[in-house]
């Protein structure tokens, strides 16, 4: 068994003093930190429980956008009246995730932070995987690769991160707020995951000590018109094999904007940038330009040998959420 203290931060300063110091943990929901725990995957000395923060569980929106502190639980979320009419791709990703029962423990800033669902990162026998033990290979290059992703992948990993929630926030544009030993920063959350690399693996860019206070996403029409579709292999407790968020602005039948984030893909939400351009002036009821505008954002697509079929996957699972969205499905 192993032995580690426990204690609570009353403050926010106390909070990122305990997190910058060699073998400590932060734990909210604990849904997460718990299963690495007992994985073998973290063996943490102290954890700081973050619970008792102030403030930090509050829930605003208004006319400029949505602000979400990182200790607000997933379920409160997803059937807050706001988020549900004005940001209803975000409630939908919420409640596709996990269970009821996680859903009412986890807070948001600990989903952005999971790490991912790579058979061989979470294997009970510890097997070749760079997420865990740098350095040792990714055995999923030469193995099980049907999950892996097909963007922004190298040699060092081929994992995906399993996080509903964040597609949905990286369609809309959202910030991750954050704070420590060097201040307060706000991040894109586009740049909140970074890709690997073949020098070191991130699991985000926080710096040692700094902890997510707060998301930030901005209101917009296509927020207001937004969906998110979840395809997966039986229909509940289930990460996304793909899923897709989308928002829409539209003048009458016409793409005005499109936003488009893939899950189950990559490393990091997805945008498809190059489609989401290629949308503008579209009918939304026509198919096969949808398809056309989709082509040019899987020009960089690179499937691994067993998961090729992604790539239509994605596509359908887009065109699908930007029918549905667009009240022509």
């Amino acid at each position: 068994m192993q032995s580690f203290a426990y204690e609570r931060a009353a403050t926010l300063a106390q909070a990122i003093g305990a997190a910058a110091e060699p073998g400590t943990a932060v734990i909210a929901g604990g849904t997460e930190l718990l299963n690495w725990m007992k994985d073998g995957i973290a063996a943490p000395r102290r954890l700081v429980d973050l619970n008792h923060l102030p403030g930090l569980d509050s829930v605003t929106a208004d006319a400029s956008g949505l602000r979400i502190g990182a200790l607000a639980r997933m379920s409160d979320l997803a059937e807050h009246p706001a988020i549900r009419r004005d940001w209803p791709a975000v409630s939908q990703a919420l409640l596709q995730s996990a269970s009821a029962q996680i859903r009412t423990m986890a807070s948001i800033g600990g989903n952005l932070m999971q790490r991912t669902r790579c058979p061989y990162f979470r294997a009970e026998v510890e097997l070749p995987c760079n997420r865990r033990r740098p350095g040792s290979g990714c055995a999923a290059l030469a193995g099980e690769d049907r999950s892996g992703a097909i963007f922004g992948w190298t040699e060092q990993c081929v994992a995906t991160h399993p996080s509903d929630v964040a597609v949905a926030l990286a369609a809309l544009d959202a910030v991750v707020h954050v704070d420590g030993p060097g201040g307060p920063r706000a991040i894109p959350i586009a740049d909140f995951h970074p890709l690997p690399d073949h020098g070191l693996i991130r699991e985000s860019v926080l710096e040692p000590g700094e902890l997510i206070t707060a998301i930030e996403v901005p209101a917009s029409a296509a927020a207001r018109r937004s969906h998110y579709l979840k395809l997966r292999e039986r229909a509940s407790y289930e990460f996304a094999l793909v899923s897709a968020a989308v928002g829409l602005d539209l003048d009458g039948p016409v793409i005005r904007e499109a936003r488009i984030a893939l899950g189950g893909v990559a490393a990091k939400p997805w945008r498809l940038r190059e489609a989401e351009e290629a949308l503008r002036g579209v009918m939304q009821a026509d198919e096969p330009a949808l398809r056309r505008a989709l082509d040019a954002g899987f020009a960089e697509a690179r499937p691994l040998r067993r998961n090729g079929f992604k790539v239509e996957l994605a596509k359908r699972a887009v065109i699908r959420a930007l029918q549905i969205v667009g009240g022509v499905a």
